[in-house]
């Protein structure tokens, strides 16, 4: 599975970006995709997944971002509003087999899959 991220920019804190993510190379419907963003020095860290219908979110964005998925266009995206200058991170798109248990999902090991980042910066 190829994963290709793209949407990322530079916004103003309070403003919105949309990321998507094209896969290919697979059966997409087959897929729980997640979406996880990393800085600097830092470990990367889980942000939102979306297991066949049901999504999840960290508790820093939840409430602010939403995940949704077409599967008819092989295509996860990840809605950001209301960002804030600490949503600053390049963000990464990820697969992992639907059959995963829920609670790893959080966890960077349980995605087969990675796309390349994608630059997201708020700027105060």
């Amino acid at each position: 599975v190829q994963l290709q991220a793209s949407g990322g920019g530079l916004v103003q804190a309070g403003g919105f970006l949309r990321l998507s993510c094209a896969a290919s190379g697979g059966t997409f419907s087959a897929y729980a995709m997640g979406w996880f963003r990393q800085t600097p020095g830092k470990e990367r860290e889980f942000v939102a997944v979306m297991r066949a219908s049901s999504p999840y979110y960290a508790g820093s964005v939840k409430g602010r971002f939403t995940i949704s998925r077409d599967n008819a266009k092989n295509t996860v995206y990840l809605q950001m509003n209301s960002l804030k200058p600490e949503d600053t991170a390049e963000y990464f798109c990820a697969a992992a087999k639907a059959t995963t248990i829920l609670s790893s999902l959080w966890a960077q090991s349980a995605y087969a899959y990675w796309g390349q980042g994608t630059q997201v910066t708020v700027s105060s």
